[in-house]
């Protein structure tokens, strides 16, 4: 399966609760921090609720 990197690249501190939880679901717990997940919907799902917090490139 394809691979997908992704980034935070804006802060959290003002964001709602629930976008600071999709964040922590990915796995990202501190800005600049990378993690790689397999392409699923649940992931793409989760991505497009913060992808203004985060930046992406596939693997």
């Amino acid at each position: 399966m394809a691979k997908i990197q992704i980034t935070q690249t804006r802060s959290k501190i003002k964001c709602p609760e629930r976008q600071k939880r999709t964040l922590e679901a990915l796995g990202i717990k501190k800005l600049n921090q990378t993690v790689e997940h397999e392409i699923t919907p649940q992931i793409l799902g989760m991505i497009n609720k913060v992808k203004h917090l985060i930046s992406t490139t596939e693997v």
